[in-house]
């Protein structure tokens, strides 16, 4: 870790330099499913597993790819139960990396631990994070967790509500419905340069998750992965005009990520030859539609590199300039081998083609994809951004000043008014 002017350059200088530009972010997302290999029969152990998606990500970063996004379980046959464990550890093997998940279970976990956790993850990657919200996909998550899965929603809202404020907030009251108040409670870390973590809500089908992206001008992530174009068109169209009613910007200036998947190799018959065993045996698609009638259905393109740039490149048309293209490219029993050679597909001849079919005619008033850095400049411009000093209040918000000798007590707090010592 840099000292605070110094770590502070080098945040902007790294993440300003992802790749050629930051305008659209290109990487990869697992939900680390342990698959057999339907063409050996091998299926690995967790450890394995483990380890190969550790060298997944370092891979993706050689190749020349922005993001890395680990999804959450807490069942077999997977096996990603502490997402920023996880993450942490690349951050410390990469240097461009941006990591961030796919996605945090927002509304089983807790979310003074969501707070705690990713701030966290944001101090030791140096700000090279994001996170993505979701409900899941598993129904017995609920009562593992204590929840009940007929609030799921409900919980959803609540408890990003909560989120927000305590990164927000040095010192936070609150009381809800689904977890035990709060009073004068502060989550530590603050947040890296006093600026919380950039937010996607991922959606599969829920309107009312484009509903709350749009109201807090969160990012909104439709995994279009399942359903066809025309679902998601609807979906990313009701964000982005809310987005708009509640004063974020322009329709056009709603921060939109998307999901995708491909396979390939030099030409299309080897393609999807190769992959035509791993698609029929797939846990969630495998012995349904054949694999042509889903490749024309969903976003799944199995050919030659040249056919996943044409496919990707026309998703503009459909949905509008966006900033974050993500793909699942380690699912299925895919061996270790060929998922490295697919990214090496993926970054050394598609991305780059991409990022310029994006470039061109992008108008100007669409953002970039957001960063850190980007966070900071435009809550700071050239000003030195926030470095938390706490005081050494032992954990007593109730009657003592602020916990931080940066900040001022807010008017109103649990701990009484005014920042000066007592």
């Amino acid at each position: 870790m840099k000292t605070d002017a110094t770590g502070i350059r080098e945040r902007r200088a790294i993440v300003d330099d992802t790749s050629t530009g930051t305008q659209m972010q290109f990487g990869i997302f697992t939900v680390s499913d342990i698959t057999q290999d339907p063409t050996t029969g091998h299926t690995p152990s967790e450890a394995e597993r483990i380890r190969a998606t550790l060298t997944i990500a370092e891979h993706a970063e050689q190749v020349g790819l922005d993001v890395f996004a680990l999804g959450e379980h807490h069942n077999p046959p997977f096996w990603s139960s502490s997402p920023t464990t996880t993450l942490a550890y690349i951050a410390a093997r990469t240097e461009r990396l941006i990591l961030s998940t796919a996605t945090t279970l927002i509304t089983t976990n807790d979310p003074v631990k969501i707070a705690e956790d990713y701030a966290m993850l944001q101090h030791v990657s140096d700000g090279r994070m994001d996170l993505m919200l979701g409900r899941g996909n598993t129904g017995p998550v609920y009562p593992w967790f204590g929840k009940d899965i007929r609030q799921g929603l409900p919980l959803a809202i609540e408890n990003y509500a909560l989120l927000h404020k305590l990164w927000r907030e040095d010192v936070v009251d609150w009381e809800g419905t689904f977890r035990t108040p709060l009073q004068g409670f502060t989550a530590t870390p603050r947040p890296l340069d006093g600026v919380a973590p950039f937010v996607w809500h991922g959606s599969i089908r829920t309107p009312e998750i484009a509903e709350q992206a749009a109201y807090y001008g969160d990012g909104f992530f439709a995994n279009n992965i399942f359903w066809p174009a025309e679902h998601y068109q609807r979906l990313i169209a009701l964000y982005r005009q809310r987005y708009a009613h509640y004063g974020h910007g322009t329709p056009e200036q709603a921060i939109v990520g998307l999901g995708g998947q491909a396979f390939m190799a030099k030409n299309s018959q080897d393609a999807a030859r190769q992959f035509r065993p791993y698609f029929d045996n797939a846990p969630v698609y495998g012995h349904g539609p054949s694999l042509e009638d889903f490749s024309e259905m969903t976003p799944l393109t199995v050919g030659s590199p040249q056919q996943v740039i044409d496919r990707y490149a026309g998703m503009r048309e459909m949905f509008g300039d966006y900033q974050r293209q993500l793909f699942l490219m380690d699912h299925a029993g895919l061996p270790l081998k060929t998922v490295l050679e697919q990214l090496d597909f993926l970054g050394g001849e598609v991305v780059p083609v991409l990022r310029r079919e994006f470039a061109k005619n992008r108008p100007a008033e669409v953002p970039d994809a957001p960063t850190h850095a980007s966070l900071v400049a435009a809550a700071y411009g050239d000003a030195a951004p926030r470095a938390a000093t706490p005081r050494a209040n032992r954990g007593d918000n109730l009657s003592g000043p602020s916990p931080y000798q940066d900040a001022p007590a807010p008017a109103g707090a649990a701990f009484g008014l005014g920042g000066g010592a007592r």
